[in-house]
């Protein structure tokens, strides 16, 4: 009797481990929403799932592409992607406010996709996100860098800060990421 309380618990922890061991090295973590304290699971929310990522700032000439990626992803969120805007202040271009930064996202350009604190993007204080999407791709080079992301978690393609959202080998790259396999 007493043998299965202690098969129960650990059958739950294989399992639970299995779960974390699938999850793709580029999705470990958590970020915290930009409105609010809630956090987000990053394997949780964006295992298995096509995505674009992208460093963002509120001050930035490439602001207006807020509107555009909004555009991508409500054109494709029906296929699965999903998308993370992560404001960042490492080119010295991003509000110092978060309830400012959470203004020009929502009210100015109406992002409805995830958008998370402001982290560092690059160098040895990025976040891990955005640490594995350098060593899969490169670091930021600007505001506005857009990485596409397979279902494996693996990056596909990226994109600089020229690039706009309607680029149509950035919608390409999209259209791979969703084809792919989970």
């Amino acid at each position: 009797m007493k043998l299965r309380w202690i098969t129960v618990p650990l059958l739950l922890l294989a399992t639970a481990g299995t779960a974390l061991a699938d999850c793709p090295d580029l999705l470990q973590g958590q970020m915290t929403k930009l409105r609010g304290k809630e956090t987000i699971d990053l394997c949780q929310r964006f295992a298995g799932k096509p995505l674009v990522v992208v460093n963002t700032a509120s001050y930035c000439g490439f602001a207006p592409q807020f509107s555009g990626l909004e555009g991508l992803y409500s054109r494709y969120k029906a296929q699965g992607l999903e998308m993370i805007g992560v404001p960042s202040n490492d080119f010295k271009q991003e509000a110092q406010d978060t309830a400012e930064t959470a203004k020009v996202c929502y009210a100015n350009y109406g992002v409805t996709f995830t958008m998370t604190q402001p982290a560092a993007v690059r160098g040895a204080d990025a976040t891990h996100l955005f640490k594995v999407l350098a060593e899969q791709s490169s670091a930021p080079k600007w505001n506005f860098y857009k990485y596409v992301v397979d279902r494996q978690g693996n990056v596909v393609a990226s994109f600089s800060s020229i690039t706009k959202p309607d680029d149509p080998d950035l919608i390409a790259a999209v259209e791979k990421a969703i084809a792919s396999k989970p």
